[in-house]
Parts: structure tokens; C-alpha cells; sequence
């Protein structure tokens, strides 16, 4: 059994709960590998499974670094024997569902340091930070309806790669149901946005012109059938059919960078993307850093997870 081209695996142990809306946890899987698992009937809504494979499937088809996923299959043997993961409401302790979960790879290791937030002298030392205006331009087509999140991984020159996470608002976020803002899918401290040429903002419209729509639809099509719901399919073609419109992209890149510039205080000289149109298109948050039952605290004293 796969889903969208992937063989998933069995969850043998729980390890620890993180905070989040949805109600993560921690687990390992019969690959050996960790993962951070979450279920189809979290407390956010029916979508997120959707949401979280889909964006990442997404991304990946861009060049974006995001975890690798893989679905999960869940039985009621270890739900019985592993209570702690059932999921907290205001009427009590809700069993989740047995069968696929969604299950996102542990980026944590010995001697790997990961952040959540960066102070401001530190978004010089992202290695990818173009990526950004990239991750938020696809955002923006795929209705996401929160901030952007990413945490970052500190190589051993203290340089930082940022991994873009938790897909689960994408697609009017995970009941499907929400009306997206443009500036509300940006990654919420602005400085991360450093000035880039005209010439990128070229090459990201060619990458949406070289993106392989079929096969990117044909991966969608292979999720779980419990995954799909009517409001998720029909979103994500939305998604597609915004990503395929030329005319549509250089209007989100013109307002990108206005509202950059308004957040900013200053200009991006730069910056040259042609006239800036205002549309009204699309009116429009991880990982803990080392193994075990310990998390690596970030700058404002908090573990980062996914």
C-alpha cells in the first residue's frame, strides 16, 4: 500500500505530546525513523491530513526544503496501549482514529540545533532566505489563511537553513471554509524579506511556467481516500488553476513587494517588478531539536516543533 508514491509505515512507539491546535506527538515508526504524527479527527478539522501532504507535496514540486512525510498507520492495538496520544476536548479524552495518519520526519539529532525564532541579527545567516518570497507567493495561491512557519537548522559555521512547516491552514485552512487575507500567509517578522533582483523575481515566474501540474495532481490523487474531502480536492485545483495563470502570479509578486515595503518602512530599490496593480485576488504553525524525551529550548524559551 503507498500514498502518493510513498510506502508508509506502522507507529510503534510514543514518545511525547507537543503543543499545537492540532495535537501533535511525537512517535517512532517501524522505519525506525521519528516522525511527528497527526490524526485525521484532530480538533482543527477534517482537511489537515490533506492540508499538511498536500502542501508538502506542493513545496517539494517548487525545490522548497520541507520535511519529508509519509503516512502512518495507526491500530487500535497502540492506541490501547499508548492513552497518552488520544486527544484532549472541553467534553473529555477523544480516542483518534485508527488507520493512516499524517506523519511529518523529525529533523532533531545529536549535535543538530534547531530554532523556531530568530533574533534580528540572525536572518543574515539563512542560507535560503529567498525562499521566502517564493513560499509566500504559493501561500497566497494555495488560500493559506495563517502566518507562514519555518524553523531552521544551524550548520556547524553557524549558518541557517530554513525548513518550511506546518501545512495544515493551506487551502482555506483545515475545516476549508476560510476567507484568506494576503498579508496573513506572510512570514510574520518581515525582515526575512531581504532585497532581491528583479532577475528573481523573473525566475519565479518561471518556475510556476516549468511547474509539471499533471504529475503534481496525479501525486494529490494518490492520498488516502479519507484525505480527500470535496472542500480539500476542490481547493487545491483552485491552487492550481491560480499557479497557472501568468497574469495572476505578476499581480501577487507586485503586491508582495508593496506590502514588503509598507511592513519594512523602507524601499527595496531593487526591486523592480513592473507596474504595481492592486488586485483583490485571493483576498487573501515543528520540531524539537535533539532525540528523546528532551527539547532544546529556542530563543524565547519555547521547543520548536512542526
Amino acid at each position: 500500500m503507498s500514498a502518493s508514491g510513498k510506502s508508509f509505515a506502522f507507529l510503534t512507539r510514543h514518545i511525547q505530546n507537543l503543543r499545537g491546535g492540532s495535537q501533535p506527538f511525537l512517535a517512532e515508526a517501524s522505519d525506525g525513523l521519528l516522525y511527528v504524527v497527526k490524526f485525521t479527527n484532530n480538533p482543527q478539522g477534517t482537511n489537515l491530513c490533506f492540508n499538511e501532504s498536500a502542501g508538502n507535496e506542493l513545496y517539494r514540486a517548487f525545490g522548497l526544503a520541507v520535511p519529508s512525510w509519509k503516512p502512518l498507520l495507526v491500530s487500535d492495538s497502540f492506541l490501547d496501549r499508548n492513552p497518552d496520544c488520544w486527544m484532549l476536548t472541553p467534553e473529555g479524552r477523544l480516542r483518534p482514529d485508527s488507520g493512516m495518519c499524517f506523519g511529518s520526519r523529525y529533523l532533531g539529532g545529536e549535535g543538530m540545533r534547531l530554532l523556531e525564532i530568530l533574533p534580528g541579527n540572525s536572518f543574515k545567516r539563512v542560507q535560503n532566505h529567498q525562499s521566502f518570497w517564493q513560499a509566500w507567493m504559493i501561500d497566497i495561491c494555495a488560500g493559506h489563511v495563517d502566518n507562514r512557519q519555518a524553523i531552521f537548522l544551524e550548520g556547524a559555521q553557524r549558518e541557517l537553513e530554513a525548513f518550511f512547516v506546518d501545512m495544515g491552514h493551506l487551502f482555506g485552512g483545515p475545516k476549508g471554509e476560510l476567507q484568506p487575507k494576503l498579508q496573513a500567509s506572510r512570514y510574520l517578522d518581515p525582515r526575512i524579506y531581504q532585497s532581491v533582483s528583479s532577475e528573481y523575481f523573473r525566475s519565479l515566474e518561471a518556475d510556476v511556467r516549468c511547474l509539471n501540474v499533471d504529475l503534481l495532481w496525479r501525486r494529490i490523487q494518490a492520498l488516502p481516500d479519507d484525505w480527500k474531502t470535496a472542500s480539500a480536492l476542490g481547493a487545491f485545483a483552485r491552487c492550481l488553476c491560480s499557479l497557472s495563470t501568468s497574469s495572476l502570479i505578476e499581480s501577487i509578486l507586485n503586491v508582495m513587494v508593496e506590502t514588503l515595503r509598507q511592513a519594512n518602512g523602507r524601499e527595496y530599490k531593487n526591486l523592480e517588478c513592473g507596474q504595481r496593480t492592486q488586485v483583490s485576488v485571493l483576498h487573501t504553525g515543528v520540531q524539537a531539536a535533539e532525540l528523546g524525551h528532551r527539547f532544546v529550548a529556542n530563543s524565547a524559551g519555547h521547543p520548536a516543533w512542526a
